[in-house]
């Protein structure tokens, strides 16, 4: 075996070990652990039990559930009509111009996105930025409520998740071929039916990788609604850590955690389903 191929070996092996360890393992003991029955003491112990699926289509359970779907679809709407004129302009504009303007994009991933979501707090507290030029300007008499609404939330998911809305559709409308808009315009059509023509339906690949990877995350990111929302806006990812962290019962997170996986699978599935059926590249 020469040096090249041991390695390949090597990498591969350290890779699917640490796949192993650090994803299927932890994901395999989720699911035994939401199988089980909750202890006390314990947090859980292992006498078999469907409960903790059943307690899932409880009313208070299903409504945090249609809560969490209303709030992902509304910030995956949001961050669609923000990133989409965002991607496109980006390739209209120069390289140098391009280049700077991306390195804006990915600048906020250098940080925490919980320091990030702190900064929030601070410009839309009541004497935050944002109230102190409101009031200096004249344009109200007193503090605007902005923190701990939905407003805030919305905030938060779409100002942290727009990056992942942007990427996959500035890789698709980078790669259209600008002669197909120019024919469109040649055969009389006008902007806008270019755009409905021609445009959408071949970036739609980048649509629906963004919308996955906004839509998807937005459902587990617990700390927003926390900070921004006071904790009134509940979604699914506040649902499962106040099941570990606050009520001590491991089965009934668990079982929501593989609910939420299953889920995700799912909608993963009907995409690759999807662009094999329009024979497109798969974008994620």
């Amino acid at each position: 075996m020469n040096e090249t191929k041991r390695f390949k070996h090597t990498a591969i092996s350290v890779n699917m070990l640490w796949i192993f360890f650090f994803v299927l393992v932890p994901n395999l003991m989720v699911v035994a652990i939401s199988l089980v029955e909750r202890d006390p003491v314990s947090f859980f112990r292992w006498v078999p039990t469907l409960s903790n699926y059943r307690s899932l289509f409880d009313p208070i359970t299903v409504k945090v559930f249609v809560n969490s779907v209303e709030y992902s679809t509304v910030t995956t709407i949001l961050t669609l009509a923000v990133g989409y004129p965002f991607a496109w302009f980006l390739t209209r504009v120069s390289a140098h111009r391009r280049s700077l303007l991306l390195m804006m994009v990915m600048v906020p991933f250098w940080t925490s996105s919980l320091i990030r979501t702190y900064a929030l707090v601070i410009l839309m507290k009541a004497n935050g930025v944002i109230n102190s030029m409101l009031i200096a300007l004249g344009m109200v008499e007193g503090p605007v409520s902005i923190l701990y609404t939905d407003v805030a939330v919305y905030v938060g998911l779409v100002y942290s998740l727009l990056p992942f809305m942007i990427l996959p559709l500035y890789a698709v409308l980078e790669k259209l071929d600008h002669g197909l808009i120019e024919a469109a315009h040649d055969l009389g059509a006008n902007n806008f039916q270019t755009f409905m023509g021609v445009v959408l339906p071949l970036s739609i690949p980048g649509v629906m990788a963004g919308c996955i990877m906004v839509f998807l995350p937005s459902m587990g990111l617990f700390y927003i609604p926390d900070l921004l929302g006071g904790a009134k806006s509940m979604l699914v990812g506040n649902f499962i850590k106040n099941q570990f962290l606050t009520a001590g019962n491991w089965p009934f997170g668990s079982a929501a955690s593989v609910f939420l996986i299953v889920a995700m699978i799912f909608m993963i599935s009907i995409y690759l389903l999807i662009m094999k059926r329009f024979n497109r590249s798969v974008i994620l």
